[in-house]
């Protein structure tokens, strides 16, 4: 099997590129480096540096290739509601130029990374996805879109489609932006470097946090795996976790005490949001294998810029 992953340098992305190299799968990759680092993949992959809109470059890159992993994405929810038309020009008009390129090369299978982000509050958890989306930000709006024209141009050119929404993910390699850094990594440097933990809401909302191998299993899976042509598939722990647990958690995974600020005026976003299972248990035998407090205890242990690594200056890349 060969496979082009878009976003192929980025955290999912390149975990996802060096498992299945370490399989035996020709792997391509696709990404601009906006936030994407090429140093991550293993020897031998084959690494582009390019535009994901980019039609002439997708056809070349698409010869001979069976699976497409769809990754490239903005992913940051505040700098979506900044960036509105942004998001839209990369992440639709971005999963409509790979489905384009993916109809005229005869590709047989597209997998989409979605977000869970696209449920946004629902009457109840966990959540499944037969449920109405309700997304609140331009980021799951995009997201939403993405799938919308991933099924109809799958079917309308007789080739299989298959999204997957994931819920947050985190691990290893996972980046730390300067603004609008992802949750895990930024409280796991704060609390480590005795810096304050800005808690916002009421600190009682909860999220579904997914460790990275556990992703990366999921979506070869739904690469591979039989009756999924069509299907929107949750990814998650199944597991809900409160942002003062998780607080709790990376503490005692990083030995600090956390010196939380309350600022229960600013809104922490979607108040609940958990994974229902089930549908990903049937149709791709996924088991998540990673419970929070080991997940942490890896990403501790393994990302250079924590844990023994950092404390001793043997720090490598990724």
């Amino acid at each position: 099997m060969r496979v082009l992953i878009t976003g192929g340098a980025g955290f999912i992305g390149a975990h996802l590129a060096n498992r299945l190299m370490e399989r035996g799968v020709g792997v391509r990759v696709l990404d601009d480096l906006s936030s994407g680092d090429p140093t991550n993949l293993r020897p031998g992959i084959h690494f582009n540096r390019g535009d994901v809109r980019d039609l002439p470059k997708l056809w070349s890159l698409l010869q001979g290739v069976d699976v497409v992993f769809h990754l490239a994405a903005l992913v940051s929810v505040p700098a979506s509601v900044l960036y509105p038309r942004e998001y839209n020009d990369v992440n639709v008009g971005g999963t409509v130029a790979v489905l384009e390129a993916c109809r005229d090369v005869g590709v047989q299978r597209v997998v989409l990374a979605s977000s869970a982000t696209v449920y946004g509050d629902q009457p109840q958890q966990p959540v499944t996805e037969e449920m109405a989306p309700n997304p609140a930000v331009p980021y799951a709006v995009s997201k939403l879109a993405a799938e919308r024209y991933l099924f109809t141009i799958g079917r309308l050119s007789g080739f299989e489609t298959v999204a997957l929404r994931i819920f947050n993910a985190y691990g290893p390699g996972q980046p730390l932006p300067p603004t609008h850094a992802p949750v895990i990594p930024l409280f796991m440097q704060q609390i480590i470097g005795r810096g304050s933990v800005i808690v916002f809401g009421s600190g009682q909302q909860t999220r579904d946090y997914v460790y990275i191998d556990d992703v990366v299993e999921a979506l070869i899976s739904a690469a591979t795996a039989s009756n999924v042509d069509q299907q929107i598939i949750n990814v998650g722990s199944g597991q809900e976790t409160s942002m003062r647990q998780l607080i709790e958690q990376i503490s005692a995974t990083v030995h600090a005490q956390a010196s939380v600020i309350e600022n229960s005026e600013a809104s922490g976003g979607i108040q609940h949001l958990v994974a229902d299972l089930t549908k990903a248990r049937q149709l791709l035998k996924y088991k998540p294998r990673t419970l929070l407090a080991e997940g942490l205890r890896r990403f501790y242990a393994l990302d250079p810029r924590f844990g023994a690594k950092a404390m001793t200056g043997k720090a490598s890349a990724a």
